[in-house]
């Protein structure tokens, strides 16, 4: 979503309510019924003065499906809500100028991806007493990407990504920051899974996230002799 201009953004943030909204989703994404309950107040309220900072571009939401009932709104604060607060977010700048910065031609993306993986194998791993999948989760969860197992044949895995971290780096360049995401994942394996292998990659609409990951689990080679 465009940033609205600033008289705008100020005029949003007037309220008392939306100054609190946006002091809450500073500290981290959350629900419009989670941030009812933290301002004592009607979950309609809360959901009006949401829609608002979200016309302004203060504020972004995505749906996120439950495992029982209706998917939810997930609700997350904006660079742009930190600029017009005076918090900048630099992290996020730096991250959009670098993607915009490297064309996505083929030996770019290579080099990204070779780059990614370097990087990827310096990812802690998860509680290594775990299975590979459920510490292939921790890590994707640590990262951000609220990552959910799917249905995969007996010797693969499955991953769905609920969000994107990078959205905003994504939206700049999508080709390089998704070859970069893909490299890291096969970094990832490298150290922590060796014999383990990427089958495919298939990144979506950074907004609407989904993005699946799919690995295969190998048969270790023999150690020995008969």
């Amino acid at each position: 979503m465009e940033s609205s201009p600033p008289a705008a953004q100020a005029d949003s943030l007037a309220t008392p309510t939306r100054a609190r909204l946006l002091d809450l989703l500073d500290e981290g994404s959350a629900t419009s019924e989670d941030l009812a309950v933290r301002l004592s107040k009607h979950r309609t309220g809360v959901r009006v003065h949401l829609e608002r900072l979200e016309t302004a571009g203060l504020v972004e939401r995505r749906r996120v499906r439950q495992a029982r009932g209706r998917p939810r709104d997930l609700w997350s604060i904006t660079p742009a809500a930190r600029r017009a607060r005076g918090r900048p977010d630099p992290a996020s700048d730096l991250a959009g100028w670098l993607a915009e910065a490297i064309p996505a031609r083929p030996g770019r993306l290579r080099e990204v991806e070779a780059a990614g993986r370097r990087l990827g194998r310096r990812l802690p791993g998860g509680d290594g007493e775990l299975p590979l999948e459920r510490r292939l989760e921790q890590v994707f969860a640590a990262l951000g990407f609220e990552p959910r197992s799917r249905p995969a044949d007996a010797d693969g895995l499955c991953f769905e990504l609920g969000n994107c971290p990078y959205r905003s780096a994504v939206r700049a360049n999508q080709p390089v920051v998704c070859t970069l995401h893909r490299g890291l994942t096969r970094g990832l394996l490298d150290r922590h899974a060796p014999h383990s292998a990427l089958r495919s990659f298939v990144p979506k609409d950074p907004d609407r996230a989904g993005c699946l990951i799919e690995i295969g689990r190998e048969t270790p080679p023999p150690t020995g002799g008969p």
